[in-house]
Order: C-alpha cells, then sequence, then structure tokens
C-alpha cells in the first residue's frame, strides 16, 4: 500500500472508528512523503526528536509560498495566530503570560485547588442520569464538564454557552487536514474566518468588562497584566482566549469520552478501577497513550532542511507528526496495541512534548481522573449501546460524536 493510499484512508472518515491498523503498515517506513505534499513521520522516536528540534516550526507563515497556497492557507487579518502556531521568543512571552493566573511558578496550586469544585460538577452531572435508563454520554457528561470548568476558569458567563458551543465546534473543525474542491476550500476558509471574528469580538467586549471590573478569572488576569514580559496586547489576549477556550475542553471531551469506551470494552480493567480508585492516574496516562484526544499535529514545517531517519525534509515543507501512531510502536511500548492501565515508563505523547507540551494538562489530566473514577463507581453495570459508536469528522480531534451507555442504576 502507498504512503498515498494510507493518507487518504487516515483522513477518510470510514476508518476514523479504527486507523490503528493504518498507523501500523505507516511505521513501516518511518518518513514518508505523500504526493500531494506533506511528509508524514509515523515513529515514537522521529516524533519525539523533531518535537524537540527548534529547526521545525509551528509557525505556518514559515511554509514554501506553494506549499502554503497548495493547502489554502492564508493569515486571517483580523486575528493573530495564538502561541500554540507561534515559534520562541513570543511563543515563550504569550505562553508566560498565559500560565501566570494558571499554574506554577506564580500560581501552583490553581488546578489543584479546583478539585472539589470539580468533584462538585461531576456529582451534579450525574446526579442528572436518575431515573434514566439510558445516557448519551458525550452530551450528558463530556462536553458539559469540561465546558463548564473552561466557563468559570476563564470567567465566561454560562448562559453565552450555546453561542461559544457554535463558534468553538467550526474553529477546532478548521486544525482538521483541509480536504475538497478550491470551492469547498474557500467557503470553509470563510466560514471559520466568520466564527473567528464572532468569538474574537464576544472577547474583546469581555475583556474589557474585565478591565473596568476585574473578578478572579483568568480574563481579568490577562486583562490587568504585569511581571518584565509586559502585558498582552488586546489582540493577544483574543487570540489566547481562543485557544485556551477551545482547547481547554475539545481535547477533554474526547479524553474522557475515549476513555469510558475503553473502559466498557475491558470490564476487567473497570472493575479494578471501581475497586481500586488509586489506578485512575497511571490509567488516565495509559489512556492518553492508548487512544489519544489528539491523533495528528498537521501544521508543522522546517525552517531548514532536516535529515531524519534517512530522510531529508526540506526547508518550508509541511511536516504531520503521527502522535497516535507513536504512541503505538513497538520500538518504544511493548505489546503496544494492549491497553495496560498501569504500564511503567509510559512516556507517551498525548500532551505533545517540548516547548508545545500541552498548556493545560494538568487540569485535563485531573477533570478525566475524576470524571473517569465517579462514572466508573456510581454507574451500576453499565454497558455499550453501541460498538463502535458514531464518530466525529474531524482526524485530529478523533473520539466518539455519540456514546450511548446503558446502565440500571446510579449509586451513592
Amino acid at each position: 500500500m502507498t504512503s498515498v493510499a494510507l493518507l487518504r484512508q487516515i483522513t477518510d472518515y470510514a476508518n476514523r472508528h479504527d486507523p490503528y491498523p493504518l498507523y501500523a503498515e505507516l511505521r513501516k517506513t518511518p518518513v514518508v512523503q505523500d504526493e500531494t505534499g506533506p511528509y508524514l513521520v509515523s515513529t515514537y522516536w522521529e516524533i519525539h526528536n523533531l518535537l524537540h528540534d527548534p529547526r521545525l516550526s509551528s509557525d505556518l507563515r514559515n511554509l514554501n509560498p506553494e506549499v502554503a497556497r497548495s493547502i489554502g492557507h492564508e493569515e486571517d487579518p483580523n486575528l493573530p495566530p495564538a502561541f500554540l502556531r507561534l515559534d520562541p521568543p513570543e511563543h515563550d512571552r504569550l505562553r508566560r503570560l498565559a500560565m501566570r493566573p494558571f499554574g506554577p511558578p506564580h500560581t501552583p496550586r490553581r488546578v489543584y485547588e479546583m478539585r472539589g469544585e470539580l468533584g462538585e460538577i461531576v456529582s451534579g452531572l450525574i446526579d442528572g442520569f436518575r431515573d434514566r435508563g439510558q445516557i448519551d454520554l458525550v452530551d450528558d457528561f463530556s462536553y458539559p464538564f469540561p465546558v463548564t470548568v473552561i466557563c468559570r476558569l476563564l470567567g465566561i458567563p454560562r448562559e453565552d454557552e450555546t453561542r461559544f458551543h457554535a463558534w468553538a465546534d467550526t474553529i477546532a473543525a478548521s486544525i482538521d487536514p483541509v480536504q475538497g474542491t478550491d470551492e469547498e476550500r474557500a467557503a470553509r476558509l470563510q466560514t471559520v474566518r466568520q466564527a473567528r471574528t464572532d468569538l474574537s469580538a464576544f472577547l474583546s467586549d469581555l475583556i474589557e468588562q474585565r478591565r473596568r471590573s476585574p473578578r478572579d478569572d483568568m480574563l481579568s488576569a490577562m486583562a490587568a497584566g504585569h511581571g518584565p514580559d509586559s502585558e498582552m496586547s488586546l489582540v493577544e489576549m483574543v487570540s489566547t482566549s481562543v485557544l485556551l477556550l477551545i482547547a481547554g475542553h475539545e481535547t477533554t471531551v474526547n479524553l474522557i469520552t475515549n476513555g469510558m469506551l475503553t473502559l466498557l470494552r475491558n470490564p476487567d480493567v473497570l472493575k479494578r478501577l471501581r475497586d481500586d480508585h488509586a489506578l485512575v492516574v497511571p490509567l488516565v496516562e495509559e489512556l492518553l497513550r492508548f487512544e489519544p484526544p489528539v491523533q495528528l499535529l498537521p501544521q508543522k514545517t522546517t525552517l531548514t532542511d532536516i535529515d531524519i531517519a534517512g530522510t531529508t525534509i526540506p526547508k518550508g515543507a509541511q511536516i504531520w507528526l503521527v502522535l497516535a501512531s507513536g504512541n503505538r510502536d513497538p520500538e518504544r511500548f511493548p505489546d503496544p496495541d494492549r491497553f495496560i492501565p498501569d504500564r511503567p515508563d509510559n512516556q507517551h505523547l498525548g500532551f505533545s512534548s517540548g516547548v508545545h507540551n500541552c498548556f493545560g494538562s494538568p487540569l485535563a489530566r485531573l477533570e478525566a481522573q475524576i470524571a473517569l473514577t465517579e462514572l466508573v463507581r456510581r454507574l451500576d453495570n453499565p454497558r455499550l449501546v453501541e460498538d463502535p459508536p458514531p464518530y466525529r469528522q474531524n482526524a485530529v480531534l478523533r473520539g466518539p460524536r455519540h456514546l450511548g451507555i446503558a446502565f440500571d442504576g446510579l449509586r451513592q
């Protein structure tokens, strides 16, 4: 099977439920160039090394101009890239400023001290299942839980969640590899730009409100500005807030949903977790390896020619790092297609690595640990309604769109 056939199949929705055999085929050649242009890197150490290589850029403005045109990349004139799509030193400055109200060294206990609040949100959602024999985990739990958390953390009114949901879905879909005709690409670009414009206007107004009347939330902290890096500009605050708002829930929705799906497919592990709640810490790490919520990083480019695994990737080329494939690489993980909840030495790529290691990983981990522990503890005899479930269209943020779970009642 050629790399071209594999790339098409990886992005083909028909294979969304199980792309892992395709990744195994891809790993036979660690670095391949698809005829449409991008280089695919699929083995653990090659991905890991590139994530730590300063010659790899996350700023698509460094793409070869012909490559940029071929994939339909255009800068948004109304909103600069968020720090996720910048390189040092600008990436580092913005990330430090965003981190001040969120984690160490300035607020090291921020996430830890949310544990009680997170537990209350989870308990309230599960209490809502009473007198029901079946739920859609995504709509009834996995989506509302992290959205409630990130809205509270940033300081976004909960009544605005419906509008936010539509904008977030559109913008999150934009990181999926663009397929279709030139006309379809142009239409999608316009839809994404409109969603970004609407969300940016909403956040700009909210930031101005926080400047005038600060509260104990991240928007207020960013708007106040402090420290040696100087404060963010308004457009930098907006682009950072868009990133945090979307990344703060999209990946966690998938992590929780993929987690319950995996546990229900492995009832022996589910029973172990019910009997021993401490198992949840290594179990979530194994979930991040086994079913990572972010499967691919398709928006990378080279600042100079890079030799890797016997292949020279030229300056300005587009690179896809297939994280989910690296996580199943038998050269790094023994028995990689088996879910082992207490797997030792589990240095997975589920939150990427290097300078772009996931900003919100401590919160996502804690949310998943609390959610899975309580779902397993309180749902009596949970079982899948449909397997495989229907998946989201997105090949990058891979996870079920719905996950029907039947159960016999709730435990206290």
